[in-house]
């Protein structure tokens, strides 16, 4: 093994990543219609042209009339309707009303909405019950939520509802959004059968496959789980030689077994490899490298662990990056902060991300209690935590109320 192979085993989480994500950016660019674009990230900002609201409106049911003219008993003719999409387009003049609904234009001249609340119409006049001054609310200036010439979503945010919702009402039809990377999943291992199937006594139901996939969906990927392999070399290559795809993310055969037969496979594709192994728990084989496929360039190929905490630990740490690098996000995860809610025993040399529960208490802090049961088999465990807790590689024992660092897991 050289020099150069042997640095790349057990490369710390961040050196790892930093290695997983040089070079990689967005893959294309295409229009999707704004009902279309929910989830997808943006690749050009999206700039207002005209004021929202594009005319002074109504907060209020009520009378628009000149502050001017308010006194006490004074009594206003009703000049006229102000109604939302029907504006009253003449001048207000003095001792004037005109009824107004809330979005409606403020008429010309006017400077004051009163709430019907404080009006008393008789006939063709309308007189205002006020102990003071009003305000000089009740009306919502024009471009109060945003003005011509604002940038109201920059380039590489991702569109959720109100995102959609903003460029909606700045009045975007479509939008350029980035090309959704290609993910092609395959979960290798003689012991594996699809959900089902009859199982022989020394096989499991294959599931990494099935989370993997839905993840890729939720981050900005196009999905496509090819039929699981045994664990044959040549199957494993042929499985992979005609898929269609940006990132190969394997599960399973992650190892040096003399069944851990992926990389092997995929050598005889042209594999370089990145990254060897990392520290981390769960998730030690987890590698990265490249393929050149009947010459068509350089893809990605993410291998997993395939057992299924230390695969979707991992998918967090490096999958989820990577998605948002190939769509031109921030690769940055969402780390946050939360106390230990009970204390725990020094770590080992590897970073370990243990799976937990968070609750906010009486203060507002997040709590966080780590499962006791951190085994990497175990998918249950998983389906109840909604966070991830980080240990530094060689952490001392901590105490409960100490603070840490973790990444929350998205929860429908």
């Amino acid at each position: 093994m050289s020099g150069d192979e042997l640095q790349r085993k057990n490369l710390t989480v961040a050196e790892a990543r930093a290695r997983m994500l040089a070079g990689a950016g967005r893959l294309g660019v295409e229009e999707v219609v704004l009902a279309k674009a929910l989830g997808r990230v943006l690749a050009a900002p999206v700039v207002a042209d005209r004021h929202q609201p594009p005319f002074d409106a109504s907060a209020m049911d009520g009378w628009a009339i000149r502050r001017a003219d308010l006194a006490p008993g004074a009594r206003f003719w009703v000049a006229g309707e102000s109604a939302a999409g029907q504006a009253y387009a003449r001048p207000v003049e003095a001792g004037q009303a005109v009824r107004i609904f809330t979005g409606a234009p403020v008429p010309p001249g006017a400077d004051l909405v009163v709430i019907q609340e404080n009006a008393a119409r008789d006939g063709d006049t309308v007189a205002f019950t006020i102990d003071r001054d009003p305000p000089p609310g009740n009306i919502r200036p024009a471009g109060g939520d945003f003005r011509s010439g604002d940038t109201l979503l920059a380039e590489g945010a991702r569109l959720d509802a109100w995102r959609l919702a903003l460029a909606a009402a700045a009045g975007w039809p479509s939008l350029d959004v980035a090309v959704r990377p290609r993910v092609a999943i395959l979960a290798t291992g003689d012991e594996l059968v699809p959900p089902g199937y009859v199982p022989a006594p020394d096989q499991i139901f294959e599931s990494g496959s099935f989370a993997l996939a839905a993840l890729v969906e939720a981050w900005g990927g196009q999905a496509t789980r090819l039929k699981a392999q045994a664990d044959d070399r040549d199957a494993i290559a042929a499985a992979v030689a005609d898929a269609p795809f940006d990132l190969l993310v394997t599960v399973g055969g992650a190892s040096v077994g003399d069944h851990d037969l992926v990389k092997p496979a995929l050598e005889t594709l042209g594999l370089d490899l990145r990254v060897q192994t990392v520290a981390v728990r769960p998730g030690k084989p987890t590698w990265f490298g490249t393929l050149d496929v009947n010459g068509a360039g350089d893809r990605r190929v993410l291998g997993l662990p395939g057992n299924p905490a230390s695969a979707l630990v991992c998918a967090e740490l490096f999958l989820r990056p990577l998605l948002a690098a190939l769509t031109g996000a921030d690769p940055a995860l969402p780390i946050t902060a939360g106390v230990l809610a009970q204390p725990l025993p020094a770590n080992g040399p590897r970073e370990h991300w243990m799976r937990a529960a968070c609750a906010v208490d009486a203060e507002g802090r997040v709590q966080v209690t780590p499962f006791p049961d951190q085994d990497s088999s175990l998918i249950g465990v998983f389906s109840r935590a909604d966070c991830l807790v980080m240990r530094p590689a060689g952490a001392p024992a901590a105490g409960a109320g100490e603070v840490v660092q973790l990444l929350p897991l998205a929860r429908g």
